[in-house]
């Protein structure tokens, strides 16, 4: 687990500093009205950190299997007027919420890696599963955001 959670520290490292180099009139555009701009994706990225960074904490202290809940992507993108915010405000929270979640992720102890969650869908997974898969997907939206 070590290795994946300095990868996300490494990608959020690197990421904050391509992110501010992309000028604004790309990273506001929104290619199709119902598609999200750049500045949007990151916006999902601060809504899926503030929700992975809860299952983290709260699995981890959790007695049994921890049931997640879903949340709406679409609806909280809109909701927190994302494109109308300041983008360094933006890319500060996004920052400092995802070196939150390795910081806590860093200093759980090893058994906690295999403890239990259930996902919105049903499926059973480990906290260990949940840190990789937080992983590919910062990985994807980041690709989105810094290579298109």
């Amino acid at each position: 687990m070590k290795k994946t959670i300095q990868s996300i520290r490494e990608l959020i490292q690197s990421a904050k500093k391509e992110i501010e180099l992309i000028p604004n009139d790309i990273f506001e555009n929104k290619p199709l009205p119902h598609k999200w701009s750049k500045k949007e994706i990151l916006g999902h990225l601060i809504d899926s950190a503030l929700n992975n960074w809860k299952r983290i904490s709260e699995i981890s202290f959790c007695e049994g299997t921890y049931n997640s809940l879903n949340y709406a992507q679409d609806h909280l993108v809109k909701s927190n007027l994302y494109q109308e915010k300041d983008r360094t405000d933006l890319l500060n929270l996004w920052f400092c919420m995802n070196e939150q979640i390795v910081f806590i992720s860093q200093n759980l102890a090893e058994e906690k890696f295999d403890n239990k969650i259930i996902l919105p869908d049903g499926q059973i997974k480990t906290l260990k599963w949940l840190i990789k898969d937080y992983l590919e997907h910062l990985q994807h939206h980041v690709s989105q955001i810094c290579n298109s």
